[in-house]
């Protein structure tokens, strides 16, 4: 996606799911658009051969009508404001979607990730962050280990040692328990949802990952565990195939090697895209976005998609596919497991309390499949797609918040356990 796509993108489907969620107020509906805030902050680093260099960093702060600011913070050379603001402007749906009182945030720096680094933009933007004002998390290029330092340089800035100021930390510092698995494990409940509905059974079922991160491999893992074959499997550098079903666990063990799959010979090696064209039933686009387009639409023959990445389809390939009949499951939805389970460490952090890895995949398992019964009900009832239906159920929730919000005090912020 060129880089003023991806904010664009998101302001064509909130125009295009306005009718359906009622919202005919064009003020509202920018207000619903437009970031509240945009802070852009310059990082001065000083590179291990001694280069100095100026870097730039984003926080967007995209809606507070439903809560405090959530959203993650990526590290790579291609991030953008525009990038930046549409991944805040999806996570303001995605908590929507699945109706956990928290609104959109997102950050992200141009570079590597360095300790230096996080804690010189957390020096830049602790006064606009905070356990009841914005909640970062980790997102590409950063992990627990970033978080950690995030939260230890907030603490020693503020004055206020509070692990609920980010998510997606160690366990050892406030993390939650089934963190590392949640976006895999939300995608399985809402696949599992989906076919129970269709009296359809994952046993037997063939699958094709394209993408074989913490998402793609840990979706590996669940199919796998509930019976379906994976027979495809890519990173960046290649795709494996193997009919009869790939070995998930040693390709999760291999990776955590920082291997790639180019370099492994045993199973057959095809480009790093042919998941999305194999013949299977299930397919799982956990990489970048853009994969899925009005081009090769047409060659995608498996019957169910789950989109783990974000943005991995584009508007002409979504009426492609649904001209076709393919089930899509899409991103803002099915990738959401991620933001619940943060909003989860969360709220165990604000209450100093500890939930079970089995309570966290419980309480998750509700969150995603109550949202799932929202977003088909209303795709059901409009003849709409799931897409068009997720976007048109979060509108409706930011919008009768807004309304309220300019009618009422605004309340204090609470937490829901849900």
């Amino acid at each position: 996606m060129g880089e003023e796509g991806a904010y664009a993108l998101f302001c064509a489907t909130v125009d295009a799911a306005s009718a359906v969620a009622g919202i005919t107020d064009p003020s509202l509906l920018e207000r619903i658009k437009r970031p509240e805030r945009v802070h852009q902050v310059s990082i001065p680093l000083v590179r291990d051969d001694g280069r100095r260099e100026l870097l730039t960093g984003y926080r967007v702060q995209h809606s507070s009508a439903r809560g405090p600011y959530k959203g993650g913070i990526r590290y790579h050379p291609n991030v953008s404001l525009d990038e930046v603001k549409a991944l805040a402007g999806w996570m303001s749906i995605k908590t929507a979607v699945v109706n956990i009182p928290m609104g959109g945030g997102k950050g992200g720096i141009t570079v590597d990730p360095l300790e230096s680094l996080t804690r010189a933009y957390t020096e830049r933007i602790w006064r606009v962050i905070g356990p009841l004002v914005d909640i970062p998390a980790p997102d590409v290029n950063t992990d627990s280990r970033v978080m950690d330092w995030l939260a230890d340089e907030y603490g020693r800035l503020s004055g206020l040692a509070d692990p609920a100021v980010v998510t997606g930390k160690t366990v050892e510092h406030g993390g939650s328990l089934g963190r590392d698995k949640a976006t895999a494990r939300g995608g399985f409940d809402v696949l599992e949802a989906a076919m129970n509905a269709a009296h359809e059974d994952l046993r037997g079922k063939r699958v094709a990952i394209q993408g074989f991160g913490n998402a793609g491999a840990n979706a590996a893992l669940l199919l796998q565990e509930a019976g379906a074959v994976i027979v495809a499997a890519s990173d960046s550098t290649a795709s494996l195939v193997a009919p009869s079903g790939l070995p998930v666990d040693e390709l999760v063990a291999y990776k955590e090697r920082e291997a790639h799959f180019c370099d492994w010979t045993i199973f057959e090696r095809r480009r790093a895209d042919s998941p999305l064209y194999e013949d299977v039933d299930i397919l799982v686009p956990a990489a970048l976005e853009g994969q899925i387009t009005a081009e090769n639409a047409e060659r995608v023959k498996a019957r169910w998609i789950v989109e783990l990445a974000n943005g991995p389809t584009t508007p002409e390939a979504d009426e492609v596919l649904a001209r076709r009949g393919v089930h899509l499951l899409p991103d803002i939805l099915a990738n959401a497991g991620g933001v619940v389970v943060s909003y989860f460490e969360w709220v165990q952090d604000l209450h100093s309390e500890r939930w079970l890895l089995e309570e966290v995949e419980a309480r998750l398992a509700v969150v995603m499949r109550r949202a799932y019964d929202a977003v088909t009900q209303l795709a059901n009832e409009k003849g709409i797609s799931m897409r068009l239906a997720a976007y048109a159920v979060a509108l409706q929730r930011i919008a009768a918040a807004i309304r309220e919000s300019e009618v009422a005090p605004r309340r204090s912020i609470s937490t829901v356990i849900l």
